[in-house]
């Protein structure tokens, strides 16, 4: 799986699954970048074979609709779509 870590400052374990080609997606990445969080993020769409697999299970498991963006925060608390103002909540705790 290729997991991309985006350095920034430690808010917690923040967890993107994406698509490559999703706006919300982008939006996503792009908010985090702008609030210099630190983060990691799958493109599910550019992985292959039992990576894909493999990621398609975690997805699932926080997502059953496996929908984009599905954002996991410290392993504990999962959302999906475009929602800072949740992740916000979630990071501020």
């Amino acid at each position: 799986m290729d997991i991309v870590h985006v350095p920034g400052e430690d808010r917690g374990e923040i967890m993107l699954y994406t698509l490559s080609t999703c706006v919300w997606c982008r939006k996503m990445k792009r908010w985090l970048d702008e609030k210099g969080y630190a983060y990691s993020y799958v493109d599910v769409d550019r992985e292959t074979g039992a990576e894909k697999e493999a990621v398609m299970e975690e997805v699932e498991r926080w997502n059953p609709l496996c929908s984009f963006p599905t954002v996991v925060v410290d392993q504990k608390e999962c959302f999906v779509g475009f929602k800072p103002e949740r992740l916000q909540e979630l990071v501020s705790k």
